[in-house]
């Protein structure tokens, strides 16, 4: 559980890391929208060239990168399977009883591979280098303009903050329960499917137990500093773009744009 790196936040001092929270959220759409086009495997080609250039200026390490895919690796595999079997068009390569392989099902499957894996290393890159209180008060600034609907902008935005904090912890208190359910002779790996179920089960509620216990505490601490839901709020820090920031979604914009061209003319 402690390989688990999403969510988390690499406290470094680079040029991406003191972007404003909000060019980093628009160009994460961008890149996203990107690698939905149907631009090949060169349009992902460039897609992936500009990924790794940014994880170089970020001075992220490749393993951190990595480590994000570990808990997607069996969806990823899952969907592979599906899609593969599933898929019949194409050259037959292989046929076995009622299983057959065809050219384009390959070929579809490993789209949808390296458009999972942009997708992935796009959103670790956000979380590494944004911290989830700055992210919170980008999001919070980009939906001000739906204040005007009685669309509610601040508690949309201290959610989504409180959700991105209590990742890292929920992932520890995992950690910390399965080590004393395994000193209390509880097998999470070896036994039958339903020793397994069992202790899947001894893991998780006291798991429930201890999320909604935080959750109460941090409502009452809240309520204890005066926290109320719709009142007006003031800021130390405001948000302001710098010439770095526009340098960044020009180049979002840019890179989706000859996206586009490629897709056409693909």
């Amino acid at each position: 559980m402690n390989n688990i790196v999403f969510g988390k936040y690499l406290p470094l001092n680079t040029v991406i890391h003191n972007l404003d929270p909000r060019a980093k959220i628009i160009a994460m759409f961008f890149v996203l929208i990107a690698v939905f086009l149907p631009a090949g495997f060169i349009g992902y080609g460039i897609i992936a060239l500009a990924l790794a250039a940014v994880i170089v200026l970020a001075k992220i390490n490749f393993r951190f990168i990595i480590k994000a895919f570990k808990p997607m690796i069996f969806m990823m595999i899952f969907l592979l399977i599906i899609n593969i079997l599933s898929y019949k068009d194409g050259v037959l390569l292989l046929s076995f009883g009622f299983i057959s392989v065809y050219s384009s099902a390959l070929i579809q499957t490993l789209y949808i591979v390296i458009r999972l894996i942009l997708m992935i290393m796009t959103t670790t890159i956000l979380t590494f280098t944004s911290k989830p209180l700055d992210l919170t008060l980008g999001i919070e600034y980009m939906l001000t303009p739906l204040k005007r609907f009685n669309f509610p902008a601040h508690e949309i935005a201290m959610i989504i903050s409180i959700a991105l904090r209590f990742i890292p912890t929920i992932i520890e208190e995992t950690a910390r329960i399965m080590n004393s359910q395994k000193s209390r002779g509880v097998d999470f790996e070896e036994g039958k499917l339903k020793e397994k179920v069992v202790a899947i089960v001894s893991l998780i509620v006291p798991l429930f137990s201890v999320a909604f216990q935080r959750a109460d505490d941090l409502a009452d601490a809240m309520e204890a500093r005066g926290y109320v839901p719709g009142a007006k709020r003031t800021r130390y820090k405001q948000l302001c773009y710098h010439q770095s920031d526009y340098v960044l979604l020009a180049s979002s914009l840019i890179l989706l744009g000859s996206l586009v061209a490629i897709s056409i003319v693909l």
